[in-house]
């Protein structure tokens, strides 16, 4: 019997077992991947949630941080206009390479028992749960859900949604500009910034280059690229240094923190538009807090909506106007340009 079983091993599902396991639980993690991997992901992590990540780190990992490329500055590419925002305080590019690998091991050295390459079939129970996978099952006094966006412990996605998908890759730049960058299109947007590996020591500047696309669209980052003259202009003379890879579908819905007696954190609460910047801090601080309140489910649920709600209410509000036609964007983008405090209010609203 378990204090707490965390199904899936990402940002959310570390933070949660760290959190959990420091307090003095026991704590099973059961992740159906491996490490490391590359995912799909901005490597964006907002400077809200960089003291949580230097907390949950271990000693010897502290340097991940310390070594991060800081952004600085957000550029979006619109309608033939360049909006720029800045970032203060600064956020951190960190792949997703090397943070699942560096959370992954700060939980083992908090005590954290983890079993990769299992996935969980199904969670049963209530006052106790029973988690089971297709080798053996395991009971826990307290479930929390970090498994993702999309898998068979997540609510269903809506009937017949538009069909999103997200792709990623790192490419070769010469000195990239410390900032991220957003370039929209008909149909999705595509989000490049610098990035590091640690295991990379060659001399050439790397970029991530992630996209969210309507697969009538696109479907490969090739086509992506070509999608934005701004970014086509850029990438022209990229080289690609990682094997793309994709997820789908992208589901936006309301947020929802419990599900029978089980606490959902990260994606597995709700899927924030990847545009605005949050998903790895959500992930963190989300996971935190499912942790703190893993006994009482109404309380998780009633401090997710106060802390995270202004988040999906201000990310909706952006994309329905990224979903105007262009000839009623084009005065709102005109005074965004002319107006950087209105850019920047537009950024604050997402922190």
């Amino acid at each position: 019997m378990y204090d707490l079983i965390v199904v899936g091993g990402g940002p959310a599902g570390a933070s949660a077992a760290i959190t959990a396991a420091r307090s003095g639980a026991s704590v099973l993690v059961l992740e159906r991947a491996k490490y490391p991997r590359h995912k799909v992901c901005g490597e964006f992590v907002s400077a809200e949630s960089l003291g949580l990540l230097r907390n949950l780190l271990a000693a010897p990992y502290q340097s991940l941080l310390d070594g991060a490329i800081r952004i600085s500055e957000g550029r979006i590419f619109l309608d033939g206009r360049l909006l720029h925002a800045p970032v203060d305080p600064p956020a951190a590019s960190i792949a997703r390479f090397d943070l699942d690998e560096v959370l992954y091991q700060s939980a083992l050295a908090a005590g954290v028992k983890i079993r990769v390459q299992t996935t969980v079939q199904a969670i049963s129970g209530s006052v106790t749960f029973r988690v089971s996978t297709p080798a053996e099952e395991f009971e826990a006094r307290a479930v929390i859900n970090a498994s993702g966006r999309w898998s068979n412990l997540t609510a269903a996605p809506v009937a017949n949604a538009e069909k999103w998908l997200g792709i990623k890759a790192h490419y070769a730049e010469i000195a990239p500009a410390p900032s991220v960058d957003l370039y929209f299109f008909e149909g999705g947007y595509c989000g490049v910034q610098p990035v590091t590996l640690r295991t990379d020591h060659s001399s050439h500047g790397r970029v991530n280059a992630a996209a969210m696309v309507r697969a009538d669209v696109a479907s490969s980052l090739p086509q992506i690229l070509s999608l934005n003259p701004a970014l086509a202009d850029r990438s022209r003379e990229w080289q690609l240094l990682s094997d793309p890879v994709t997820t789908s579908p992208l589901i936006f819905r309301k947020p929802q923190p419990v599900r029978d007696g089980v606490l959902n954190a990260g994606d597995a609460a709700a899927f924030v538009d990847p545009f605005v910047g949050d998903g790895i801090s959500l992930a963190l601080r989300s996971g935190a807090l499912a942790a703190e309140c893993m006994g009482s489910p109404e309380l998780y649920a009633q401090q997710y909506q106060r802390r995270f709600g202004p988040v999906f209410r201000a990310s909706s509000q952006l994309r329905r106007l990224l979903r105007l036609p262009q000839q009623i964007r084009k005065p709102i983008l005109s005074v965004l340009e002319h107006t950087p405090a209105v850019t920047e209010f537009f950024v604050t609203r997402t922190r």
